[in-house]
């Protein structure tokens, strides 16, 4: 049994974030070598006299980032292989976008991939967990299953994510109305092929929105007619056209709700005119003060379109994600899948069937739920301590904070100076429509509580330029 001697510092806090750094540093340095064996959370923590639940979190940390493995009857052991470190990035000044600044609504657009502020923090990605369900997969799904299947998805998926859907988020939908895709974006490109379909598509867009999706959302044929958004939500009142797309559990990117009579005037609104809801449910399980709010399909299943996946909560890499549509909808989007590319990969899709099944997806979202929470909060807090004439909006919810500017600082080069001390932000300029107060979106998830502090004061002196007393 390995002698870690692992050094705490009990009044800097953050106890099992030090256990997981020194282990993690051991490892790294060839003090752990593959294969070693480590002490069992109850005597590690008798040793260290802290919870056990705190030594817990430390091993499942560095689990889940793959530097240990740990096995019914073995115990937690060094993983055979860790992980190697890369290299720091060259402190080069990233380039700036190729356009001007104030430009109508989706023709600015970063060129790169990856980070985004509304992505997850990947180090948390359940490895082993996951590891185990494609093994499962491997060892007990008939080989037949591995042939081209259904388009829409393979069964025992659809039935979990109905089940899930049901329960979670309060959906109104069977197996045989869901259709596996890659991701979100996959799925309004296939919704819009078929709407299109019937003839010219007068698509109304939230403003602002993710200029992202704009590109997409064109080249799909739609025609796009932007609608305010206030602290309610989209301005039901201001809308147009024959369908819509929302993001009602958690607004993108001003971080609001969807309020109840919003809700309600959008439903009215979808009936009167026979006409479509697209719901982007992006991050809805990530709600910190309170239960997630329903999504509006299960309000009106008949007239919403449901799009999610597993991005947020997983990893977007995975390319896993779903579309729950009306009957009449959903074989044409299934059909319009199968043209597509025959479908999704069928080894991960029963992984993730057996991942919601085993009550996994469950267990690792409660456990990111309370982690992203802190996040949040720690961002929150040093922000009000030291830039407290920047306002935050928007709910406790999802990855990402909206954050309006003072007065004198410009979006652009307070989220090039976010980006230069490695946090994920965006300046929302290229997002609107409309003009409106100079803010940026920064994303928390993969800055750690106890480095909030310190980059914010960071990003404060990198801002002494602007106006910020």
């Amino acid at each position: 049994m390995a002698d870690l001697h692992i050094q705490i510092d009990r009044g800097k806090g953050g106890i099992a974030g030090q256990i997981a750094s020194e282990l993690r540093a051991s490892i790294r340095g060839g003090r752990l070598t593959p294969g070693t064996r480590l002490p069992a959370t109850r005597d590690l923590a008798a040793d260290l006299q802290v919870s056990r639940g705190v030594v817990v979190e430390a091993y499942e940390q560095l689990v889940a980032e793959g530097f240990l493995v740990s096995r019914v009857g073995v115990g937690t052991q060094v993983a055979p292989k860790s992980p190697v470190p890369k290299p720091p990035p060259e402190p080069a000044r990233p380039q700036a976008p190729p356009a001007p600044r104030r430009a109508p609504m989706g023709q600015i657009c970063y060129s790169y991939y990856g980070h985004r502020p509304t992505s997850p923090d990947l180090g948390h990605f359940p490895r082993e967990r996951w590891l185990a369900a494609v093994r499962h997969v491997l060892t007990t799904v008939p080989s037949d299953a591995f042939d081209y299947g259904d388009p829409g998805g393979v069964p025992e998926l659809r039935e979990e994510l109905a089940a899930y859907l049901r329960r979670v988020r309060a959906a109104d939908v069977r197996p045989e109305n869901l259709i596996i895709v890659g991701g979100v974006a996959q799925g309004l490109s296939l919704a819009l092929h078929v709407l299109t379909q019937q003839g010219t598509l007068r698509l109304a867009v939230e403003d602002p929105t993710s200029h992202r999706q704009v590109p997409l959302l064109r080249r799909a044929g739609a025609h796009l007619a932007p609608v305010p958004v206030d602290e309610q939500g989209l301005d039901v009142r201001a809308l147009s056209g024959d369908a819509v797309l929302v993001t009602p559990a958690h607004q993108f990117p001003t971080g609001v709700v969807l309020s109840p009579p919003r809700r309600a005037a959008l439903m009215e609104w979808a009936y009167a005119g026979h006409r479509v809801v697209l719901e982007d449910d992006y991050d809805a399980e990530f709600r910190f003060d309170r239960d997630p709010v329903g999504c509006l399909q299960g309000l009106a299943p008949d007239r919403v379109i449901l799009s999610g996946s597993v991005s947020k909560a997983l990893a977007p890499g995975l390319r896993l994600g779903w579309v729950a549509a009306p009957p009449d909808l959903a074989e044409d989007i299934r059909r319009a899948r199968g043209e597509l590319d025959l479908g999704s990969p069928v080894i991960e899709q029963y992984a993730l069937a057996h991942f919601l099944r085993t009550g996994g997806y469950d267990k690792h979202l409660r456990r990111m739920r309370r982690e992203y929470r802190r996040r949040r909060d720690a961002l929150v807090a040093a922000l009000a301590q030291e830039l407290p004439r920047i306002t935050v909006r928007g709910i406790e919810a999802g990855l990402h904070v909206y954050l309006e500017l003072p007065p004198g600082w410009d979006e652009e080069h307070a989220a090039e100076a976010a980006r230069l001390l490695g946090m994920s932000a965006e300046p929302v300029g290229p997002m609107r429509h409309r003009p409106g107060r100079e803010a940026v979106v920064v994303g928390f998830a993969r800055l750690p509580a106890h480095r909030a502090a310190e980059v914010v004061r960071a990003w404060k002196v990198s801002m002494s330029g602007q106006a910020v007393d």
